[in-house]
This record gives C-alpha cells, structure tokens and sequence, in this order.
C-alpha cells in the first residue's frame, strides 16, 4: 500500500532527455489480476522547457479474500493521464503537473509543482514539492451511488548530495494529508452476532481524516566495471496508528563488453495494523470505527526482483539516438499476523481461529524506450 519515495534528481539542473516509452504491466496475486499499457512522450521546447504527456491503463480483475467473503467478483477498468512542463532557468527547474484517473466507480484528479535548486557547485540539489487532488468515490450496484469526496494535500523536502565520483545520497521527507470519505464502500467488517455466536457482517467506517509522515533515505554506489550497488530505507507513520519500514538492496551488472545488463534487488516490508483494526470484532457497533481491510492489518512482505535489458541503435538511426529493451519480473510473498482467511466455507472450527492469510503475487513489466 506504500510507494516507494524516489531519489530526487541529482542532476536537477538539466532538463529530462527527449524519449518515448512504451511499457505493459501485469500483476497476478491473491485473486487480483491488473494488466494494461503505458504511453510516455517527453519533448524538449528550446533549452528551457520540456513537456511530458503519459497515458497509463489497467484492467482489474477480482476475485480477492476482501471481495469473494462478502461480495461478488468484479471487472473494472482505470485510464489514467498525467501531463507535466518542467521550466529550467539557470541552476533552478520549475516543475508542473496534472493527473487525471477516471474509474466507473472512482475519479481522481491532481495537480502538482515543484521547485529544484543546484547549490555547492552543482554538489547539492534541495527540492521543494507540493501537490493536491480531489478524488469522488462511488458505489456501484443497480445505480451508481456517490457516495462522497476526498481533499488530498502532500508537502515534499528532498535533499540529495554528490559524496564522490562514485557515491550519490538522497534523503526525503514528505507528508500526506487526506480528508473526506476514506473507506472502501464495498468492504466489510466482520463481528460476533451475539444470538448466534457465529460472525456476522456490517459495512467498514473509517475515520474521515489521516495524515501520514515518511522518510527514506537511498544511496547508491557505482563500481569501476560499470555496476552499481544501490540501497534504500525508508519509514512511515499516521494518525491511524500504522507504522511501517521497508529496506531494499539492488545490484546492476552488465555482461562483459556487450549490450546486456541484468538488475537484482530484495526488498523487505513490515506493518504494524491501524489502531480500529480487527479481524473479528466483539460485537456489532462495538466502536466508532471499524476496519477489516487485510492492507491495514500487521503484514510483511518479500519481494525478490530480476531484471534485464539490452541496449540497441547505439550509433543512432535516422531521427533516432539510441533504445533500450527491458523486461523484470519480481515475485512478491505477503504474510499477515491478524487478518484470517475466512473463505473455506468448509470450515468448522471456532470463529476468529481460523488460518492465517498469506499469498504470493507475480509481477511482470516489459517496455522498449527510445530517445531522440
């Protein structure tokens, strides 16, 4: 549920490369099932300016242990387009964003700006970032139900250092605010029904404010064979009680003199759950808020990822500078502490025993980037 915080720039004074990418994702785990395209375009205007327009789709598929316990397996589908205009003036790039996503039961829309100054002789580069976005969520059924809206405020710091010829650091802050209707409309909770002593279900109801915190620092060393050894930490924390690490270690190596790189990476994560979180309540009603969902519960996670990619055209053809093939899969496992897997409908043993949840999840990216 955590994105990882990416390392500023380190060369923020220098506008992105002209290119174009094309990338299909896929993602198969736990009953969920998201595949689609991405679009990127990137364009330089003089040696001032450069636009950036992005189309990203998915279509989802569930079956989850979330979906399948209380309702009915679902298809839906998401388009998502970000537009951006990065503006260079001397040693300072000012950046501005918009990102729409459109769902039948979800529209999300962002605009951001960002501020990034090379300082020290072009050996630091602190930036200044800041975004909002107002979501609408729905429910769907036999009419689309509205049912409310979300105001979204994130500030980031990031600061990130030339060490030395071979060494660069980042380290970045940032907060998230979010207020307005925060719960899955579709998700419930489950709870003792005392006339019956087995459980029974009522809708979630999440608190309608939360703001988070994180910090992760990255740095990442090149070596004299032309690989590099990169690594990363970064923890979060919130209102809600939710307290989160995650560690990550990656290794870039390219096959002797030819065109080939392999990447390697592990990553580590670790939750605790939200303080109104309970796999099985006492009662209906028992609090003023209540929560089931499995991604606020105390999970962790591994992923082991590999990667490869193969350089081509590098003395360039026609409008073309050179290219690059990329393919990586990373296999993720995901074990939870208190979230229960109450989908054997079979089971006959006591409620709130039953087994612990856990599943696997593949996911598969492959692209072909161009620069001109």
């Amino acid at each position: 549920m955590l994105a990882l915080l990416p390392l500023p720039s380190l060369l923020a004074a220098v506008l992105p490369e002209d290119r174009a990418d094309a990338l299909y994702h896929s993602y198969d785990g736990g009953g969920v099932e998201v595949s689609g395209p991405s679009i990127l375009v990137r364009k330089q205007f003089g040696s001032a300016a450069s636009v950036s327009a992005n189309y990203y789709a998915d279509s989802i598929s569930s079956a989850s242990i979330d979906v399948v316990t209380t309702a009915s397996p679902y298809t839906e589908h998401r388009a998502e387009h970000t537009f951006s205009v990065d503006y260079l003036h001397n040693s300072t790039i000012i950046s501005l964003g918009y990102n729409n996503s459109e769902e039948s039961d979800y529209s999300s829309s962002t605009t951001s700006f960002s501020i990034a100054q090379e300082m020290f002789g072009a050996m630091t580069t602190i930036t200044l970032g800041y975004s909002r976005g107002a979501d609408e969520v729905r429910q769907n059924g036999d009419e689309v139900i509205k049912m409310g809206t979300i105001d979204r405020q994130s500030y980031r710091l990031s600061i990130s250092q030339v060490l030395s010829a071979n060494a660069l650091m980042g380290l970045t802050w940032e907060t998230v605010a979010d207020q307005g209707f925060l719960n899955n409309p579709y998700r419930s909770v489950r709870y003792i029904d005392a006339s019956t002593g087995n459980d029974s279900f009522q809708p979630e109801e999440y608190p309608d404010t939360r703001t988070s915190n994180a910090i992760a620092l990255r740095g990442i060393y090149y070596l004299p064979y032309r690989a590099s050894l990169s690594a990363e930490y970064r923890y979060f924390t919130d209102s809600w009680g939710i307290d989160a690490s995650n560690a990550k270690l990656a290794y870039v190596h390219p096959l002797g003199e030819t065109n080939w790189t392999i990447d390697l990476k592990y990553r580590y994560y670790q939750q605790t759950a939200a303080e109104f979180y309970s796999d099985l309540f006492p009662a209906k009603d028992y609090q003023n808020h209540l929560a089931r969902d499995k991604e606020l519960s105390t999970f962790s996670s591994h992923t082991v990822g590999l990667g490869v990619s193969y350089e081509f055209l590098q003395q360039g053809w026609s409008i073309l500078d050179r290219g690059s093939l990329s393919f990586t899969y990373d296999f993720i496992q995901f074990n939870y502490d208190d979230f229960r897997d109450i989908s054997d409908k079979d089971y006959t043993g006591v409620v709130g025993q039953e087994p612990l949840y856990d599943f696997t999840a593949d996911v598969i990216r492959a692209y072909i980037s161009v620069w001109y």
